[in-house]
């Protein structure tokens, strides 16, 4: 796991595995870099040397979810693995999660935090 602070947003880049044994990281991560911070900017979890994910994975992935919306931020993920975006349609994450093709496409998405606002719209539409 590496952090990375950028002027368009805060980039995580999974590294490896992200399961029971790795999820940790992932918290500590999120701890450090969100705890105390007032800021709105995105943040993207590069995926892109990411090469399994299990159901604890998700788990994290779902807890920053919510704690970014809380903070009314955005969460967007980049270059995630086919089996992994695979694990994401079988399980419906794919309709939550905004993915982009690559880290600098899910930085460049918008800074402002109404990515939050606009994926939960997504969500209520369609599921009208």
């Amino acid at each position: 796991m590496d952090v990375r602070q950028h002027a368009l947003g805060v980039l995580f880049v999974l590294c490896g595995e992200l399961d029971f044994d790795s999820v940790v990281q992932l918290h500590e991560a999120a701890d450090d870099e969100l705890n105390g911070s007032t800021g709105t900017l995105p943040v993207v979890v590069d995926c892109a040397a990411l090469t399994f994910c299990d159901s604890s994975g998700i788990s994290a992935l779902l807890r920053l979810y919510q704690r970014l919306i809380a903070e009314q931020r955005a969460l967007r993920l980049a270059a995630v693995p086919a089996s992994v975006s695979r694990l994401f349609t079988l399980t419906g994450l794919d309709q939550l999660f905004s993915v982009h093709k690559d880290a600098a496409e899910a930085l460049a998405a918008g800074s402002d935090g109404r990515g939050v606002v606009s994926a939960v719209q997504q969500n209520e539409e369609r599921s009208a």
